[in-house]
């Protein structure tokens, strides 16, 4: 993976990575309804959400959101700021869930650079518009404006 400058960074706005493809499984659901304690049956109960017009369990769209590093540190040759010290979360401008990830569905991230900026000496915000798409479907699952600050 390709370490630059955090100025060769900023130059980088408009442009897009993307990740390579992992499978949600219903075990994931189930650890994620665990630690969230959120065990809605759409979630976690195979044979009710049968019945539903999902066809089957769903994957939270919390955890949805939370496959962000892990598709973050699947895209191959991504480019990293070198120096990091430390990089933290900062928040959302929007998240939008718009479509279900079904349990065994394959879904992979595509993240474009929509800012980088310096806030004082060292510390950097980046703006990321992270769309997870799911395999072999028109519509993304979801599409978010994620923060995250970053100090070298």
């Amino acid at each position: 993976m390709p370490e630059i400058s955090p100025q060769e960074m900023a130059q980088r706005i408009g442009t897009e990575t993307v990740s390579d493809w992992v499978e949600v499984t219903q075990e994931m659901i189930d650890q994620f309804a665990d630690a969230t304690g959120d065990h809605q049956f759409i979630h976690v109960d195979p044979e009710r959400a049968k019945l539903t017009p999902f066809g089957g369990t769903i994957a939270h769209g919390f955890l949805t959101l939370s496959l962000m590093p892990q598709l973050a540190a699947k895209v191959p040759d991504a480019p990293r700021v070198a120096g990091i010290k430390m990089g933290v979360n900062y928040g959302g401008n929007k998240v939008r869930f718009l479509q279900p990830v079904r349990s065994g569905k394959r879904v992979r991230g595509r993240f474009t650079l929509r800012a980088f900026d310096e806030k004082r000496p060292g510390q950097w915000q980046q703006t990321i518009e992270f769309t997870v798409e799911i395999e072999g479907e028109d519509k993304p699952a979801m599409v978010a404006e994620w923060i995250s600050q970053l100090f070298v």
